[in-house]
């Protein structure tokens, strides 16, 4: 018996550790040549780790999480062969044991005095003969004099024919990929390609590819950064989405866009501000803020909406004040206000505060479905997403109808699951019948 360690190879230009993700394998199993060991993540990439030789593991660097050096044992294996645990052989041993295994080239190109250094390659089964120059076995050569200090042949890298094949398809040389034991596995042809060592292999864009920027977080985008953060921290957040046919809103939006005169054109939002102003009186608990630190709930008697809006420096939320006093065409008018007063940067201190529940909306960009953040100290955000058209059934028929996801998330501290669910249902009736939207 002898005791082989396998030392943690150079897997990636400019790595110096690299930290054990997972083991395959535990103290007393059994292993064979080429099995994986042991996933090893360096700050580019997770790669996994091959045995080089056949035996009984004995012993593990380390738990999952810990770091190893380059070069230090990562597993101790003993071995039956004590040869297996031997450094590996010269290219006189391996010609004169392994002849029908690998077929050696070595080709020396460099002269006397050049700084030019010989390659050696080796091809296995399927390659083209008509383009392989006569080998060290198959043509008998005379004897080599022996080497000048000027003058050295390489020791060739073995691979396994699978291996070797591989790298012919991908038009690898295999001269260039650094083996993790006495021969390339496949796992080492990876690390080569991973880190695009070759000019070949590079990822795409790489061309392309920028300085990096370091962008010190100040102002308005430092204030949203703590405001979230805070809200994440602090809230336990819940979210729920409903579906919504909106085919009849989007018809009554229609018809009113067509007779809106010099009034703004309407969107979803006014219709759905008049649709949750109409339902909050009714889940009180929804309209309200909560002061943690006092331990106190205000639920407020009007709807001070805001509106979270997109704007250069970042997020924004002006509010509208009073929603429940203004009609849909109001609403329209205020919302375009508001955004343009935000985005060109003259909203006032007092149109960005003091919201009591808040809108937010990314339009055509909406996605089927959004797990909104709570804006602190609110207990309640709503997010309608985006509307679509698809085939549903109307009794026995199937029908075109344009549909939309209301999602809401809420503080769980405050606001109950039934709660929000029941509200998203009393917003969900009022849409899918609009007309309840103008009557008392």
């Amino acid at each position: 018996m002898a005791l082989f360690t396998f030392k943690l190879p150079d897997i990636g230009e400019g790595i110096a550790q690299a930290e054990v993700v997972g083991w395959h394998v535990k103290v007393g199993d059994r292993v064979e040549e080429d099995q994986p060991i042991a996933d090893m993540m360096t700050d580019k990439a997770t790669v996994e780790m091959e045995s080089p030789v056949a035996g009984t593991v004995v012993r593990l660097a380390g738990e999952p999480g810990d770091q190893i050096s380059i070069g230090a044992m990562l597993v101790e294996i003993e071995v039956e062969d004590e040869a297996a645990a031997a450094p590996p052989p010269s290219v006189e041993t391996i010609e004169a044991e392994t002849p029908g295994e690998a077929v050696i080239e070595a080709t020396e190109t460099a002269l006397p005095g050049s700084s030019n250094e010989p390659r050696a390659s080796f091809e296995g089964p399927g390659v083209d003969s008509e383009h392989r120059q006569p080998s060290a076995v198959e043509t008998p050569e005379p004897p080599a004099a022996a080497p000048t200090p000027n003058r050295r042949v390489e020791e060739p890298v073995l691979a396994s024919p699978a291996v070797r094949a591989r790298a012919r398809e991908l038009g690898v040389d295999l001269a260039q990929v650094k083996p993790s034991g006495d021969h390339v596995r496949h796992s080492d042809l990876d690390a080569y390609l991973l880190y695009g060592q070759g000019q070949g292999y590079r990822p795409a864009g790489r061309s392309a590819k920028r300085a990096d920027q370091q962008v010190k977080v100040i102002g308005m985008r430092r204030r949203i950064a703590e405001n979230m953060a805070a809200s994440k921290r602090a809230i336990p957040h819940f979210t729920y989405v409903e579906e919504i046919d909106v085919t009849a809103l989007e018809d009554l939006r229609e018809q009113l866009n067509a007779n809106r005169g010099d009034r703004p054109k309407l969107t979803m939002l006014p219709l759905l501000i008049v649709a949750l102003c109409k339902a909050l009186p009714d889940f009180p608990m929804l309209n309200a803020r909560y002061d943690d630190e006092a331990g106190v709930v205000t639920r407020h008697g009007s709807v001070h909406l805001g509106m979270a809006t997109q704007t250069d420096s970042g997020l924004m939320v002006p509010v509208i004040r009073d929603a429940q006093d203004r009609n849909v065409w109001q609403l329209a008018s205020e919302i375009r206000r508001l955004a343009d007063a935000a985005r060109s940067g003259k909203a006032k201190s007092e149109e960005l505060s003091g919201s009591t529940l808040t809108l937010t909306s990314l339009g055509p960009l909406g996605g089927i479905a959004t797990t909104p953040v709570i804006n602190r100290p609110e207990v309640a955000i709503i997010g309608p997403n985006r509307v679509i058209e698809r085939p549903v059934f109307k009794g026995k028929e199937i029908v075109a109808a344009k549909l939309m996801n209301l999602s809401i998330s809420c503080d769980h501290r405050v606001v109950d699951g039934w709660d929000a669910a029941s509200f998203v249902q009393a917003v969900r009736k009022l849409l899918e019948a609009p007309a309840f939207l103008f009557v008392d």
